[in-house]
């Protein structure tokens, strides 16, 4: 039988490092994954299911019995590598360039616009 002491553990380390290193805070482990969507790629959301089922299943004494501890403890090590790989200040800085990016890419749309509205109207 799995002992639900270690899970809540490795659980408590998953939360901590989604919080660290994308910023997502909530009140249970289901719920900042929820929040995470699209930040986690399909293969981390998938063994985050994994273990917020293996959870629930643990709160039900005979339910508990038919958790698979090599799957959850597979789901665990997926999603605590993922994370592990992240990097909050190298994601922050490509948010922020991108946006800049797409600013800049902006007002060169806007500049050509109005220099041909000026050429069309014979003030260039």
């Amino acid at each position: 039988m799995i002992d639900p002491e270690e899970i809540n553990r490795d659980v408590a380390q998953l939360e901590t490092l989604l919080r660290e290193r994308l910023g997502i805070r909530g009140a249970t482990f289901a719920k900042q994954l929820r929040r995470a969507g699209r930040r986690l790629p399909r293969f981390a959301r998938r063994a985050g299911h994994v273990i917020t089922q293996s959870q629930q299943m643990m709160q039900h004494p005979r339910l508990a019995a038919q958790v698979d501890r090599a799957a959850v403890d597979h789901a665990i090590g997926i999603l605590r590598a993922h994370l592990t790989g992240i990097d909050p200040v190298q994601r922050r800085m490509r948010t922020f360039l991108g946006l800049v990016g797409v600013i800049i890419f902006n007002l060169l749309i806007l500049l050509t616009l109005v220099v041909l509205v000026l050429r069309w109207r014979g003030l260039i």
